[in-house]
């Protein structure tokens, strides 16, 4: 692809390291910009700046936050002895988005892949197991992905947590081997919620 500009192949460059955005796309992108009004361009440069200066991960979840506890966690109204397992802020959203979850969250970053590098020791899993010191939480949910690398994290974790003696449950199958939450529409992810199963049954499967 040739550029008349190389401050346009700079961009169609930075555009196209974001997750499926091939150059073409990156390049329809930036014509955009380029037709945007001046002020425009500039709040689009200042809310992309802002994500890097002014976020932060919420210190007792890991969610995506713009204070030092999130919203969810300080909020007096979520049942605090429950806490929901999640892969990242995706997750978080679609599980939100169902409107059937009152309880906590607790944001691993990502799961176990040794072919990516990932080990356990890369993840907010050491932080789960601290919270259970406190005696308060009376049961975990793992809600990760259908795939070997949730199979594999969900399977650690429950090792890692079995000599606390909570009660750990996982969402119901609803969604299909090697299906992602942040895919499943709202009805199947919620009733997948509602109708978790002790975790130790699906090792006898």
């Amino acid at each position: 692809m040739e550029f008349s500009s190389k401050i346009i192949e700079q961009a169609v460059e930075a555009f196209a390291q974001l997750p499926g955005v091939g150059k073409k796309t990156a390049l329809r992108f930036v014509l955009h910009v380029i037709k945007q009004d001046k002020a425009d361009s500039e709040q689009l440069s200042d809310i992309i700046r802002r994500l890097k200066t002014d976020l932060r991960f919420c210190s007792n979840c890991h969610n995506i936050a713009e204070t030092e506890i999130c919203g969810i966690c300080s909020n007096p109204s979520r049942d605090g002895s429950t806490i929901c397992v999640v892969q990242d802020y995706r997750d978080v959203m679609a599980i939100e988005n169902t409107g059937l979850y009152r309880g906590q969250y607790h944001v691993l970053g990502g799961l176990i892949s040794p072919i990516e590098g990932i080990s356990p020791s890369a993840l907010n899993i050491e932080s789960l197991v601290n919270k259970l010191q406190s005696g308060k939480i009376q049961e975990i949910i793992l809600a990760l992905n259908a795939t070997m690398e949730g199979e594999t994290t969900s399977f650690y974790i429950f090792r890692k947590i079995a000599p606390f003696h909570v009660k750990l449950s996982a969402i119901a199958r609803g969604l299909a081997v090697g299906d992602e939450l942040e895919y499943a529409d709202e009805v199947t992810l919620g009733r997948s919620i509602l109708n978790r199963i002790p975790f130790d049954t699906l090792l006898r499967k």
